[in-house]
C-alpha cells in the first residue's frame, strides 16, 4: 500500500493544532501555576514575617504601583503625543503605554511575582530589553523576504 506525502492542507491543519494547544497549555500555566506560587509565595512570607507585615506589603505595593501607574501612564502618554506631532516613529512609545498598562494590571493584583515583574515594567531600562526580546520573538517567529516585484503600475519603471 503506497502513501502519498501528506498534503499543504493537512500540515497546515496539524500546524493550527499544535497551536491550539500550546495556547491552551500556557493559558493552564498561567491561570492555574501562577497563582498556586503565589499563594505558596504569601503563606511563606507571612511565615517569615507576619501575616500582618504580609497585608501591608499587599496593600502598600498596591498602592504604590498605583502612583507609579499613574506617573508613567502620563510620561509614556506625553511622550507619544510628542512623537506624533514630530512624524517620528510611535512604535516604541505605544508598546511602552502597553507596558505601562499591563504594569498596573499586574500591581493592583495581590501577588509576589506578579508585583516584581509589574515594578520591572516600570522601569524604563527594563521596558527597552523587554521591547528587544519581544522584537527578537517576533522576528523569528514572522521572517518576511523581500516581496517579488511585479510588472507594471504606477511605479517610477513604469511607463
Amino acid at each position: 500500500m503506497l502513501t502519498s506525502a501528506p498534503t499543504a492542507a493537512r500540515v497546515l491543519t496539524n500546524n493550527r493544532k499544535n497551536g491550539r494547544r500550546t495556547v491552551i497549555l500556557r493559558l493552564l500555566i498561567l491561570f492555574t501555576l501562577v497563582p498556586l506560587v503565589e499563594l505558596w509565595l504569601f503563606l511563606q512570607l507571612a511565615e517569615w514575617t507576619s501575616i500582618q507585615f504580609t497585608i501591608l506589603l499587599v496593600v502598600f505595593t498596591g498602592v504604590l504601583g498605583t502612583v507609579m501607574t499613574r506617573s508613567q501612564g502620563l510620561r509614556a502618554l506625553q511622550n507619544l503625543k510628542q512623537q506624533i506631532a514630530t512624524r517620528r516613529g510611535v512604535t516604541d512609545a505605544i508598546l511602552d503605554a502597553v507596558m505601562i498598562l499591563v504594569a498596573g494590571i499586574l500591581l493592583v493584583t495581590p501577588g509576589v511575582l506578579t508585583d516584581a515583574f509589574g515594578f520591572s515594567l516600570l522601569v524604563p531600562w527594563c521596558r527597552r530589553w523587554y521591547r528587544a526580546l519581544a522584537a527578537a520573538r517576533i522576528a523569528r517567529r514572522f521572517q518576511v523576504d523581500e516581496m517579488p516585484r511585479q510588472g507594471g503600475g504606477l511605479g517610477a519603471n513604469s511607463r
